[in-house]
């Protein structure tokens, strides 16, 4: 009987060694996949920025700074704008249940 136990522990430790070897060659390739795309993306992103979003002497860095700012200050101005609409309509419709009371 223990001969049987040695046995199967090898069969699962083959079995366990060969499945790591699988694992690690699939999650290599896809990270060297998605390497692969994410540096052409960038490539792309900074030919786009720099040939249309960049100011005269500007680097594509200052360019890409300068875009995420403005994009912050749209995005808080548009939480202002729909908070102000928010507590205006609330204030109508406040003013129209005392217009209904009267």
């Amino acid at each position: 009987m223990p001969d049987f136990k040695k046995v199967n522990e090898e069969i699962a430790e083959g079995v366990t060694g060969g499945f790591q070897k699988i694992e690690d060659s699939v999650v290599g390739g896809y990270k060297k996949i998605e390497s692969t795309i994410v540096d052409a993306y960038k490539g792309v992103e900074d030919k786009f920025v720099s040939r249309f979003l960049t100011h005269e002497g500007e680097t594509v860095e200052d360019a890409k700074a300068r875009l995420a700012t403005e994009q912050t200050a749209r995005e808080e101005q548009a939480k202002a704008d729909a908070e102000k609409r928010a507590a205006e309509q609330k204030a109508r419709i406040e003013n129209s249940k005392h217009a209904g009371k009267q």
